[in-house]
């Protein structure tokens, strides 16, 4: 006799998504979360908790990875404990959805046929996806409707087939300088298009529409307007009487059968005692790091080498979000009376978009896959601002009034402004998570070991995409235009690790997401992916685990 019909690891957009499927088809679902339970009444602007501690994130002293970077023609590793790189995301109910920007794109169907539509590419391990844009794309819509997305569609060469002709709400108030990119995008011959948030501009349900703060992306949202997979479904499956929700449980095995089936889940309770619950159908939805993690954690008798992993397949081809960004600053006295007062306005959202080399054909480059790039304001956050001026010029420590100075000009005479680039991140061999064989946690648990292995093409790419928001910048008027690009990988934007496929020997998970040959066993969350696209990855996110969770009703 099993406890629940399905037995969910992890909260977040994937875990959520499926729950709350699965409460609405009148499943019995149980969600295991590792972190606390925490409503709109714990989420305001509290700088301190958002980005100076760990509030919402594990301790590293506690939870850690160690972190393999190339060094020479070897490797190295560091334990994030040391290091302070932190990849935790967000360990609440709702996971890291409760702290994103909510900017929302869906993938393009060429993002499902990369390697038909280029071609291999050397060093990388690049296939075409085993379903097609159109499988998600009622899924996408769906989304759109439950989660709640705002928005205004602009027809434009890129623009993915779309079976409702706009978004179910509006777009959110826009900021002044939504009127001048659009202006500027004009003159050097780019189209600027509104930018889709998961941020509800009209109230839904129980959920307040964004008050706009202007304290967002890092954030817990106050109101329940930003569209995170607790505010947005789970609230709604609990509210059903067939979803239970239990914080502060920390599965640390999926126990298998003498056949390969899963046949129970242990986790480790808020008093630290261990215990076992047993369902139907198991879903993993723990990010992708750490559902590699727990999968290569869980041997059982047909499973030695960790579930699913009979081909060594668990944990490769992990990947991120390549791309770069482009800074700018603006200086209010410079810009006159009138624009200098618009610039100052806080709290609306940019919301603005370039789709221009989603594919990028150069006469250098050739035809290749190119991306996004998405508008933003610096944060208001004085912290981050703090600490960005701490050091001159000169990479000096700047003290006192001196200081006090130079962090009041940052505050009350300019703003910054970022055009953040988005491209692919190669899946590639020495891209892979692992078990340490000597770093534990505070449970004893052997820690993932995560190899980063970034490929040149992506920082080719990453920089011809930011140059071109660097443009827009210029002709905005902005002050020391920047290019970064780097190799380092944004830690809040992981994928893969268990990519779907038809071909056991060459993937973890069939087409529907279910285990190769674990027929009770489905991963919901980013790990999927065996390509991550040029855009974030929550709406895609959301809808396949929204295609999942009809499976596993069937299969139910």
């Amino acid at each position: 006799m099993t406890d629940y019909d399905a037995v969910i690891i992890g909260s977040g957009a994937g875990g959520g998504a499926v729950a709350w499927r699965l409460a609405m088809a009148g499943k019995r679902v149980l969600v295991l979360e590792k972190g606390p339970w925490f409503t709109e009444a714990d989420y305001f602007k509290d700088e301190m908790a958002c980005c100076r501690r760990s509030v919402y994130t594990p301790d590293l002293r506690d939870e850690r990875h160690v972190i393999e970077e190339r060094n020479g023609d070897g490797w190295s590793a560091t334990s994030t404990s040391e290091s302070g790189w932190d990849f935790w995301n967000g360990n609440v109910v709702g996971g890291s959805s409760n702290f994103m920007s909510g900017f929302f794109h869906r993938l393009k169907p060429v993002d499902f046929r990369l390697r038909s539509e280029f071609g291999p590419i050397p060093g990388a391990n690049v296939v075409d996806w085993p379903i097609a844009y159109e499988d998600l794309e009622p899924y996408y819509s769906e989304v759109e409707r439950v989660v709640g997305v705002s928005g205004r569609v602009v027809k434009h060469p890129f623009l993915e087939p779309r079976s409702t002709p706009d978004f179910p709400y509006p777009p959110t108030a826009e900021h002044p300088l939504a009127a001048w990119i659009d202006s500027a995008c004009d003159k050097l011959g780019y189209r600027s298009l509104p930018l889709p948030r998961a941020v509800l501009s009209r109230p839904k349900g129980k959920r307040r529409a964004c008050e706009y703060s202007g304290y967002c992306g890092s954030y817990g949202c106050s109101s329940g307007a930003k569209g995170g997979a607790r505010a947005a479904l789970l609230d709604d499956a609990v509210a059903s009487g067939r979803c239970e929700v239990r914080p502060h449980s920390q599965v640390f095995r999926l126990l298998s059968d003498a056949k390969g089936r899963v046949k129970a889940v242990e986790y480790f309770d808020r008093a630290g005692k261990k215990q076992r619950v047993s369902g139907k159908v198991y879903v993993v939805a723990c990010q992708a790091i750490e559902t590699s993690r727990l999968l290569l954690a869980s041997t059982g008798p047909r499973h030695p080498k960790g579930l699913g992993n009979r081909y060594g397949q668990v944990g490769r081809n992990l990947i991120f979000s390549a791309g770069g960004v482009s800074h700018g600053r603006l200086d209010f006295d410079e810009l006159g009376p009138q624009r200098g007062a618009e610039a100052r306005v806080v709290g609306p959202f940019v919301n603005r978009t370039l789709h221009d080399w989603y594919v990028i054909d150069d006469p250098e480059l050739g035809r290749i896959k190119g991306g996004v790039l998405d508008f933003l304001m610096g944060h208001p956050n004085v912290v981050s601002r703090a600490l960005s001026e701490r050091r001159d010029e000169d990479g000096k420590l700047v003290w006192g009034g001196a200081f006090k100075r130079r962090l009041e000009a940052a505050i009350r005479g300019e703003r910054r402004i970022d055009c953040e680039a988005f491209c692919d991140w190669l899946p590639t061999d020495n891209g892979f998570v692992a078990l340490d064989r000597k770093v534990r946690d505070k449970w004893g648990r052997a820690v993932a070991r995560v190899r980063l292995a970034p490929h040149p093409h992506d920082l080719k790419v990453g920089r011809y995409l930011a140059e071109r928001g660097a443009n827009v910048l210029r002709e905005l008027g902005a002050k020391d235009v920047t290019v970064g690009v780097s190799d380092s990988p944004p830690t809040n934007l992981v994928a893969g690790g268990c990519r779907f496929g038809r071909d056991p020997k060459s993937s973890v998970l069939d087409p529907d997401c279910r285990m190769h040959g674990v027929d009770n066993l489905f991963v919901a969350d980013a790990s999927f992916m065996p390509t991550g696209g040029s855009v974030p990855y929550t709406w895609t996110i959301y809808a396949n685990a929204l295609r999942v969770a009809d499976k596993i009703a069937a299969q139910l």
